[in-house]
Protein backbone atom coordinates (compact mmCIF):
# COMPACT_ATOMS: atom_id res chain seq x y z
CA UNK A 1 0.00 0.00 0.00
CA UNK A 2 1.64 3.41 -1.29
CA UNK A 3 2.08 6.43 1.48
CA UNK A 4 -0.63 8.88 2.06
CA UNK A 5 -0.10 12.85 1.06
CA UNK A 6 -1.37 14.07 4.18
CA UNK A 7 -3.01 17.55 3.17
CA UNK A 8 -4.13 20.10 5.35
CA UNK A 9 -6.45 23.06 4.94
CA UNK A 10 -6.21 25.97 7.58
CA UNK A 11 -9.76 27.60 7.36
CA UNK A 12 -11.46 30.42 9.35
CA UNK A 13 -14.95 29.17 7.38
CA UNK A 14 -15.42 32.05 5.39
CA UNK A 15 -16.24 31.53 1.80
CA UNK A 16 -12.72 31.69 0.35
CA UNK A 17 -11.83 28.99 2.77
CA UNK A 18 -14.61 27.26 1.38
CA UNK A 19 -13.81 27.39 -1.94
CA UNK A 20 -10.62 26.20 -1.43
CA UNK A 21 -11.42 22.99 0.49
CA UNK A 22 -13.86 22.70 -2.44
CA UNK A 23 -10.61 23.01 -5.02
CA UNK A 24 -8.78 20.67 -3.03
CA UNK A 25 -11.44 17.68 -2.56
CA UNK A 26 -12.07 18.34 -6.54
CA UNK A 27 -8.37 17.96 -7.42
CA UNK A 28 -6.72 15.08 -4.62
CA UNK A 29 -6.93 11.43 -5.54
CA UNK A 30 -7.29 8.35 -3.11
CA UNK A 31 -3.81 9.21 -1.94
CA UNK A 32 -4.95 12.01 -0.34
CA UNK A 33 -6.01 12.10 3.59
CA UNK A 34 -7.51 15.65 3.71
CA UNK A 35 -7.87 17.20 7.31
CA UNK A 36 -10.00 20.81 7.45
CA UNK A 37 -8.57 22.45 10.11
CA UNK A 38 -10.06 25.72 12.04
CA UNK A 39 -7.92 28.65 12.82
CA UNK A 40 -10.75 29.68 15.21
CA UNK A 41 -9.20 26.87 17.54
CA UNK A 42 -6.16 28.44 19.19
CA UNK A 43 -4.11 24.97 18.94
CA UNK A 44 -4.46 25.40 15.23
CA UNK A 45 -3.91 29.02 15.05
CA UNK A 46 -0.50 28.18 16.67
CA UNK A 47 0.41 25.68 14.53
CA UNK A 48 -0.46 27.73 11.67
CA UNK A 49 1.80 30.34 12.92
CA UNK A 50 4.80 27.91 13.35
CA UNK A 51 4.57 26.91 9.60
CA UNK A 52 4.51 30.15 8.79
CA UNK A 53 0.79 30.70 8.10
CA UNK A 54 0.03 34.38 7.45
CA UNK A 55 -2.93 34.40 5.59
CA UNK A 56 -6.09 31.91 5.09
CA UNK A 57 -7.33 29.73 3.25
CA UNK A 58 -3.66 28.31 3.28
CA UNK A 59 -2.54 24.72 2.48
CA UNK A 60 -0.07 22.93 3.74
CA UNK A 61 1.03 19.32 2.36
CA UNK A 62 3.12 17.13 4.10
CA UNK A 63 3.84 19.39 6.83
CA UNK A 64 4.85 22.01 3.90
CA UNK A 65 3.18 25.10 3.31
CA UNK A 66 2.71 24.79 -0.39
CA UNK A 67 4.21 27.78 -2.41
CA UNK A 68 0.89 29.25 -3.57
CA UNK A 69 0.01 29.90 0.20
CA UNK A 70 2.99 31.74 1.19
CA UNK A 71 2.75 34.61 -0.68
CA UNK A 72 -0.82 34.77 -2.38
CA UNK A 73 -3.83 32.41 -2.35
CA UNK A 74 -4.15 28.88 -3.10
CA UNK A 75 -4.43 28.14 -7.18
CA UNK A 76 -5.18 24.92 -8.45
CA UNK A 77 -1.76 24.97 -10.69
CA UNK A 78 -0.06 25.74 -7.06
CA UNK A 79 -1.69 22.73 -5.67
CA UNK A 80 -1.29 20.19 -7.90
CA UNK A 81 2.28 21.61 -7.77
CA UNK A 82 2.65 20.62 -4.33
CA UNK A 83 1.94 17.18 -4.72
CA UNK A 84 -2.22 17.29 -4.43
CA UNK A 85 -3.83 14.96 -7.03
CA UNK A 86 -0.63 12.51 -7.44
CA UNK A 87 0.25 9.26 -5.24
CA UNK A 88 2.98 10.45 -2.48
Amino acid sequence: MSKKRIVEVFSAGCSACQATIDLVNEIACGSCEISILDMNDAEVARRAKSLGIRQVPAVVVDGVLAACCANAGPTEEGLRAAGIGSAA
